[in-house]
């Protein structure tokens, strides 16, 4: 396998008036790039956003939890297994997840920060003890830590990792052996233009009023803004591999999840209010041997505030991608793009005939996948 093989994925979308990552302010997240204002979403919510998409569409063994109540899962896991009830589990769950050294927390059975596992490690773990549940709830605590002292709890969670444990890894500063580097990397989404913060003042009327009953029951502020974002991610395949035992076939199903998923995830933040879920207008796959590659300093010059941001912004990363590989010689090894803008439409046509010099003749999104998939395939048997 080459130890260097990385998939970057560059996205244009444009979202309408939506708060989809709030700051301490309750407002959208902004940040100040080429001397203005932009519209931000973090990483971490879009990270977020594409994890819960992709574990909708898979079995529940093989999806993953983030929780602090991993004891509380370990005892419901027990208990439905041995016909134990859930205070007579505790105990041994508590005891089983000892060995991994995990920070109490406040509130009693808490670790004390998130721990990231998947649905079937935790399952592994309760089958450590479905022989002998009944015999390990009558001891005391002492003698039942003592029991469960030798049984490859630490294991369990070291191997097998689901989907998402091997994309975004997972960090446990003072248990190192529990640590798994990231495959992913994923930038903060930046709007390509300067934004504005706006603010959408709302009543809610009291249903039961009296007809002599003026005003409002509740008054209130929503913060809010319009953006055309780029959105950047890049996966490293040989860690992947790596952090999924070594098996390319569960890699490259993970890469394609990845990608659909990263694409077509939104994070949810006051989507009741908005309904701000768009599908992207560009998506375009790189294919690189040398290191990924960002290009947001397509946008330093922020594109103009008029019609056709979409399209502009479209444009300039194609350009970029194009000075990009010019300047530094770095073909990369393969490109492709999915997007909406033809040659058949004046207004779009310099946009459409940019990207094909950019990434090629446009293709389907599924075509894209499908053909990503053969080109990784066929890169990594020809360096094998």
């Amino acid at each position: 396998m080459p130890q260097r093989l990385y998939i970057d994925v560059h996205v244009i979308q444009t979202v309408p008036p939506a708060n989809l990552n709030r700051d301490d302010q309750g407002n959208p997240k902004e940040a100040v790039y080429g001397g203005v204002r932009r519209s931000r979403v973090s990483s971490q919510a879009w990270k977020r956003a594409s994890r819960r998409h992709f574990d909708a569409q898979m079995p529940e063994p093989e999806r993953a939890t983030r929780t602090k109540r991993i004891t509380n899962e370990l005892a419901t896991r027990i208990a439905g297994n041995t016909g134990l009830d859930h205070d007579e589990a505790r105990p041994i769950a508590a005891a089983l997840l000892s060995q991994l050294g995990l920070s109490q927390g406040k509130k009693a059975g808490d670790t004390a920060y998130l721990l990231f596992y998947g649905n079937a490690q935790l399952d592994a773990v309760a089958d450590l003890v479905n022989n002998h549940a009944p015999d390990l709830a009558a001891l005391d605590e002492k003698a039942l830590a003592e029991a469960v002292r030798e049984l490859p709890v630490a294991q369990t969670f070291t191997t097998g990792h689901p989907v998402s444990v091997a994309l975004f890894g997972r960090m446990v500063a003072d248990i190192p052996k529990l640590n798994v580097d990231a495959a992913v990397q994923v930038a903060h989404a930046l709007s390509t233009h300067e934004t504005q913060l706006e603010f959408d003042y709302f009543t809610a009327v009291d249903d039961q009023n009296e007809k002599d009953e003026t005003g409002a029951g509740m008054i209130g502020t929503i913060g809010f803004n319009s953006a055309t974002l780029y959105r950047y991610a890049t996966v490293g395949f040989a860690q992947l591999t790596h952090n999924l035992g070594g098996d390319t076939q569960a890699a490259l199903d993970a890469l394609d999840q990845f990608i659909d998923s990263f694409t077509l995830s939104t994070p949810t933040g006051y989507q009741n209010s908005f309904a701000h879920r768009t599908r992207p207008s560009l998506v375009g796959v790189v294919v690189r041997t040398d290191q990924p590659v960002n290009l947001v300093s397509a946008f330093e010059e922020p594109v103009a505030a008029e019609a056709g941001i979409q399209a502009n912004s479209a444009r300039r990363l194609a350009e970029e991608h194009i000075t990009a590989t010019q300047v530094w010689g770095d073909t990369p090894l393969y490109n492709a793009a999915s997007h909406t803008f033809t040659t058949s439409e004046p207004r779009t046509k310099d946009t459409a005939e940019t990207l094909t010099q950019a990434f090629g003749e446009p293709v389907t999104f599924a075509d894209l996948r499908t053909t990503l998939r053969s080109r990784i395939t066929t890169a990594l048997e020809t360096q094998a």
